[in-house]
């Protein structure tokens, strides 16, 4: 079971005229997604996105021949939900998994 908190999510996106636009905006209002773009040169803002998508990469699907969309959702679900929210710590966690840490700091 997957666990979606209560609170608002946050879309870390990169800079550019397409996510600045009205209608994109009103797309994440209807959503209840709030919009993350720093200003130019401030690119901590992204440091863990980046960093997911890193590990993502170099841990899960660079030297998996993956053949589909399905396969590809597969292996990047599992990835998510076996090592990556289970068993791997994050330096932004304090060196928690995201499951330990949650579980420590929800009342």
């Amino acid at each position: 079971m997957v666990h979606i908190p209560d609170q608002c999510i946050s879309l870390a996106i990169l800079r550019g005229l397409a996510i600045a636009s009205h209608a994109y905006r009103d797309l994440l209002s209807e959503h209840h997604l709030v919009q993350s773009m720093s200003r130019k040169g401030n690119c901590w803002d992204n440091a863990c996105v980046e960093s997911f998508f890193h590990s993502l990469k170099v841990e899960a699907i660079q030297y998996d021949p993956i053949m589909n969309r399905e396969t590809m959702r597969q292996h990047v679900f599992e990835y998510i939900e076996i090592n990556y929210n289970k068993k791997r710590r994050h330096s932004a966690l304090g060196y928690l998994s995201p499951e330990k840490f949650e579980r420590l700091n929800v009342a």
